[in-house]
């Protein structure tokens, strides 16, 4: 149970299994978890080692009608790893991985670790300006890259360090036929492969048929040793890439493994269905470590934004756990195939990415029977920090902090404050990142000496100590002097039942500083700006009530969902 200071609060959760949290564990990137390293374990190599020999027979990830085992993962990431040594890349080396949710995700990308590489996730999303900033920021020199996308790196290549460039099609894991049928029908039919020039380029197959005859020497990465450069979403400027080193992501793991614990002791039978990229730090440390870690099967989802062949993935699987955020739930729950799916297995949801509004998570448990757990987290902190408990949930709630973690809220003058009273969430902990990549300023911005990081979020803690977020602390709005949280006005306005999705923004005013603009999207063109605005002033204060409603088709959203609020801002200033 998180432990509470009184007044002011600083929460240490289950600060008695934690040796050392302080400044010299964020110094050296070390963490030391005696107590709940139930595996043993000190790097990501050494996990995905012992999960591969336990449950060598299991199947590990599954896309596209495709399932590879443990033991085939293991054997295809050492004959990556063995590519890359021969390669002349050396540890610490950095490799850019920009791949959708397919199985050559997790080969390549344990297979990299393996060899003691950095790897540098990056969005197959990303137009070529942020593709040469991530790769020239980072110092990559090597790549692997989707065939689908690789003519945007070739025109950005000579701009950066790569010399080394792997390009997989979708099928090349699957078996001989359907390997040609998949490709042919991608590249050929649907004209998803547009034409490139990589003259040093060599394909993902030829690569692990060649390391598969190259002797392969382990690498044994130190706890403090940067496993992945995880680059911010942009959203708030130029893209920075966190450190997070092993011992981070290990602690993380560790972290989860002990607060959901009942729902691990099936070790090796979960089915997890996995719509969210990889490459995202919320999917990657869920399904390749703390699923992968205890054996459990991902059921990866290229395209989730297909519901109509999301859903006929999901018919095929009698599936225990969902990783998903709050945009996902409302697109499958409004889906009827959707919900006439056998969700008796179902046990386990996680929620975040962004914040959970009580509508998405009650319509979400009204249709499966599984109650949404959310938490939170962040980049930096590998990421998770809270996690609400199963069975102990609270709607609207982040949860309690993970065990080992600290946290606590300031007000603008740097003062612990009370419970219930707002502030900004810092957090110290072992998943807490080594800084941000060559940007020692941008870190001291936001990482104090005793190991604070200051999220930018506003939250407060409960008495009972669970917490919630109010709002990011840069899109607070400030009407005449009162503090308005987006997040507050989404959630009533969401429960409007001609409300698909909503987003609150401030926008410059005259009078008052800053005004509440709100835009809408609505399947039902009866709907009106007065409607909205009616149902706010029955809910919220006056300061709150939008002063314009705004319909649209969509908002823009990141490649995870959540929505900028920066766009929507753009946008209006320029009307």
């Amino acid at each position: 149970m998180a432990l509470r200071v009184e007044k002011p609060v600083v929460m240490n959760a289950n600060a008695q299994l934690s040796k050392s949290v302080g400044s010299e564990i964020q110094d050296s990137g070390e963490c030391y978890l005696p107590s709940i390293n139930r595996y043993g374990t000190s790097s990501i190599v050494e996990v995905l080692e012992q999960a591969c020999e336990k449950y060598a027979a299991n199947p590990a990830f599954t896309s596209l009608g495709k399932t590879l085992s443990y033991a085939e993962l293991d054997r295809q990431s050492a004959a990556f790893a063995s590519y890359l040594q021969q390669s002349g890349l050396k540890p610490g080396d950095r490799i850019a991985v920009q791949l959708p949710n397919l199985i050559q995700y997790p080969v390549v990308v344990f297979g990299a670790i393996r060899a003691g590489l950095v790897v540098v996730n990056t969005n197959p999303l990303y137009t070529r300006d942020e593709m040469r900033h991530q790769f020239r920021d980072s110092g990559a020199k090597a790549l692997v890259i989707l065939a689908n996308m690789a003519n945007l790196a070739a025109d950005v290549l000579a701009d950066t360090d790569i010399r080394h460039v792997v390009v997989t099609q979708i099928a090349d894991l699957h078996t001989p036929v359907k390997r040609v049928v998949l490709n042919s029908v991608v590249r050929y039919v649907k004209r998803m492969v547009p034409k490139y020039r990589i003259p040093q380029a060599v394909s993902l197959r030829q690569a692990l048929k060649q390391g598969s005859k190259l002797p392969f020497e382990r690498h044994d990465p130190q706890v403090g040793d940067v496993a992945v450069l995880q680059y911010t979403g942009g959203t708030t400027g130029v893209a920075k890439g966190a450190m997070l080193t092993h011992g981070n992501l290990l602690a993380n793991q560790l972290q989860l493994t002990e607060h959901f614990g009942d729902f691990l002791k099936d070790s090796g039978k979960e089915v997890f269905i996995g719509p969210l990229p990889l490459y995202h730090i919320y999917a990657f440390t869920l399904h390749c470590m703390l699923l992968l870690g205890a054996g459990n099967h991902s059921v990866l989802i290229p395209n989730p934004r297909d519901i109509p062949g999301f859903v006929k993935e999901l018919k095929k699987w009698r599936f225990t756990g969902f990783a998903g955020l709050n945009t996902l739930f409302v697109a499958l729950c409004r889906d009827q195939q959707f919900c006439e799916l056998d969700f008796s297995a179902l046990k386990f949801t996680a929620s975040g990415g962004m914040a959970l509004t009580r509508d998405a998570a009650e319509r979400w448990e009204e249709v499966t029977g599984s109650a949404v757990l959310e938490g939170y987290g962040l980049t930096e902190t590998s990421p998770a920090v809270t996690f609400n408990r199963p069975g102990e949930h609270q709607i609207g709630s982040i949860g309690v902090p993970v065990p080992l973690t600290e946290v606590k809220v300031l007000d603008d003058d740097g003062v612990a404050q009370e419970h219930d009273i707002p502030g900004e969430l810092c957090v110290r902990g072992p998943q807490v990142m080594k800084g941000y990549w060559q940007r020692p300023d941008a870190t001291a911005e936001v990482l104090d000496d005793e190991g604070w990081l200051k999220t930018g979020d506003m939250a407060v803690i409960q008495p009972d100590g669970y917490l919630r977020i109010v709002d990011r602390k840069k899109d607070l709005i400030i009407v005449s002097g009162f503090n308005v949280y987006p997040n507050e006005i989404e959630d009533v306005v969401v429960t409007l039942p001609e409300v698909t999705e909503c987003a609150a923004i401030g926008v410059p005013d005259d009078k008052c500083g800053e005004a509440v603009m709100l835009y809408v999207v609505s399947d039902t063109p009866q709907l009106t700006e007065e409607d909205v605005r009616t149902y706010c002033r029955s809910k919220l204060t006056a300061y709150k009530v939008p002063r314009n409603v705004l319909f649209c088709d969509e908002l823009p959203k990141t490649n995870v969902g959540k929505v900028l609020r920066r766009a929507l801002k753009e946008k209006a200033i320029k009307n």
